[in-house]
């Protein structure tokens, strides 16, 4: 069987990629770190809420900002996650 010789690039044979394009444009990645933060305040709001003791019934788990607030946050987040991701790159 005969070898085939192969060309090893080196660094100076290397072309320049001029017309490097990313996957995402600087717009979709605005979005994405918007979103980032929107789950992270989400997530944040959702923590805590219960009592020191642990006989004790804490009713602040069923507050406004862990009930709705917090989970409407999470949902935006993971919207805007989708929409940077599927948003045309500039």
């Amino acid at each position: 069987m005969a070898k085939s010789k192969q060309k090893i690039k080196t660094k100076a044979e290397k072309p320049e990629q001029e017309g490097k394009r990313y996957a995402f444009g600087k717009k979709n990645y605005q979005l994405m770190f918007i979103g980032l933060g929107l789950l992270l305040v989400g997530y944040l709001l959702m923590i805590g809420g219960g009592s020191d003791n642990p006989e004790e019934f804490s009713k602040e788990i069923f507050n406004f900002r862990r009930l709705t607030l917090a989970p409407i946050l999470v949902l935006a987040g993971y919207a805007v996650e989708i929409v940077a991701i599927m948003r045309k790159a500039d």
